[in-house]
């Protein structure tokens, strides 16, 4: 990576929004890339402006259509390569695929890993990505990747009365270490919800382990799909006599409906990794933006500096 300003960022057509957010606070104009869909579903991709010899960053979250969006990031690194690129840095705010880090069962694929190989075999030198599912994924490449945190942007946008009388809950034992970061931050107590997953849809409640009674809940997780286990998680917190329950996730990807509603959640607090669902009730949610932190760690990238100083 070359240690001047002479590098470009493009947007995949996953989340615009956000990559307009970050070429804002980078003082820098989104690349010129023409993204097109055939009639027969095939995409088709041409870049409009010379990259030779340059650093590039491609802002894509495999997200609501993941396998679309991920060809569409494996086909634009594949011409910039051919474009003669000087380096190509992912950026993936949401990375797809990686709840199936491991073999959990006989027969079963890594998507995770196999994502990673994709992603490397078309081209990527480097990944910017946020809260992976597991860090262990990083070993999954071959590559740098930089895994940024969204828990501290979350953290400093909770009113004072949220971070002044709470407990964190994860809603399962793998959240652990982001619950834990939630609780440090917020000098709080933290509380356990020990969960069975039956199928991708259902979970079966095992355990409360920690007291939630007479205190505010805030549950924390990096991914929300359906909500279910949250859902559940908010209903066995409400069992166990706690107050006003709130929610903090990374991705809300928020499938289908009902979570605000149907379990007694106040308010929400997500970052914009992945575009807001319009079945989520806005009126209960806050955004917190990442684009100033992504802003940061391209800057450190193109710089070759630490990260320690905005981590």
């Amino acid at each position: 990576m070359s240690q001047n300003n002479d590098y470009l960022l493009f947007s995949g057509t996953s989340h615009v929004e956000l990559a307009q957010q970050i070429a804002k606070c980078l003082g820098k104009p989104l690349g010129k890339a023409l993204i097109e869909k055939f009639p027969d579903g095939e995409i088709g991709v041409q870049i409009l402006e010379s990259v030779r010899g340059r650093d590039v960053f491609i802002v894509q979250s495999t997200v609501q259509q993941p396998s679309f969006y991920l060809m569409e990031l494996l086909i634009l690194v594949d011409a910039f390569k051919r474009a003669s690129a000087r380096s190509i840095t992912a950026v993936v705010p949401y990375f797809g695929y990686a709840r199936q880090d491991r073999r959990g069962q006989a027969r079963e694929p890594i998507t995770a890993k196999l994502v990673a190989d994709l992603l490397q075999t078309a081209g990527v030198t480097r990944v910017l990505t946020m809260d992976l599912h597991t860090e262990q994924i990083q070993g999954f490449f071959d590559i740098p990747v930089d895994n940024l945190y969204g828990s501290p942007l979350i953290v400093e946008a909770l009113p004072k009365a949220i971070k002044e009388s709470c407990v964190v809950v994860t809603p399962d034992i793998g959240s652990i270490k982001l619950a834990r970061a939630y609780a440090k931050a917020l000098k709080v107590d933290l509380a356990i919800v020990d969960k069975r997953r039956m199928n991708a849809e259902q979970v079966e409640i095992v355990a409360m382990i920690g007291s939630v009674k007479g205190k505010n809940v805030l549950l924390t997780d990096d991914v929300c799909s359906t909500g279910g286990t949250l859902k559940v998680a908010a209903e066995v917190c409400k069992k166990e006599g706690a107050k006003d329950l709130y929610i903090a996730v990374t991705h809300g990807l928020f499938i289908g409906k009902g979570l605000i509603e149907d379990s007694g959640i106040k308010k929400i607090w997500m970052s914009n990794t992945v575009p807001v669902p319009e079945t989520i009730d806005t009126a209960k949610l806050e955004v917190v933006s990442v684009a100033p932190l992504f802003s940061k760690a391209i800057e450190s990238i193109v710089g070759s500096k630490s990260f320690s100083s905005f981590q």
